[in-house]
């Protein structure tokens, strides 16, 4: 009499995310604000920083001209350092609008993978990492394998690689 075992494996899974921390951006903002109202070099001048619309994507920079915007990027970007987030969530394509002695620029927010940028992460992870599964799921690419190992791997990989989008690992299971 022989008997017949079944071995099931235990699957493991995270999801990668193109996504930004809401809360952490209202932070960011409110202390870019205080830190401009603050600083003597913006005093008298159009200095400023506001929110690009009601459902805050993005910031709108105002100042004297492109050094001022600059000055007040460079600032974001502290902010967000310090907080842990991504740089990389701020679109700066948007070329800056000068009228009346003041210049602008529309800074968006960078949010969801779309099929190009998934389309890289899962061509990136195939050829590094043949066993484990990737599907494209809308804005969201699941990474499913048998090894937590391999799944570490993985996230490594893609940390080290320079995108230029924000990348968040979630659902680790």
């Amino acid at each position: 009499m022989t008997a017949l075992y079944t071995v099931s494996m235990a699957t493991f899974s995270f999801d990668i995310e193109s996504e930004y921390d809401k809360a952490e951006m209202n932070n960011v903002f409110d202390q870019v604000k205080r830190e401009i109202e603050s600083r003597y070099d913006f005093k008298g001048t159009p200095a400023g920083i506001e929110w690009l619309n009601d459902a805050k994507t993005g910031f709108k920079i105002t100042g004297n001209g492109e050094w001022q915007i600059e000055a007040i990027l460079e600032i974001v970007r502290k902010r967000l350092a310090t907080r842990g987030q991504s740089q990389k969530v701020l679109d700066t394509s948007q070329s800056i609008s000068e009228s009346n002695l003041k210049a602008s620029q529309e800074v968006p927010f960078k949010q969801g993978l779309d099929q190009d940028k998934a389309k890289k992460i899962t061509k990136l992870i195939r050829d590094s990492h043949p066993k484990v599964k990737i599907q494209i799921q809308g804005d969201t690419v699941r990474v499913t394998g048998t090894s937590k190992d391999d799944l570490q791997e993985v996230i490594q990989l893609l940390r080290g690689q320079d995108f230029d989008f924000p990348l968040n690992f979630t659902n680790y299971r």
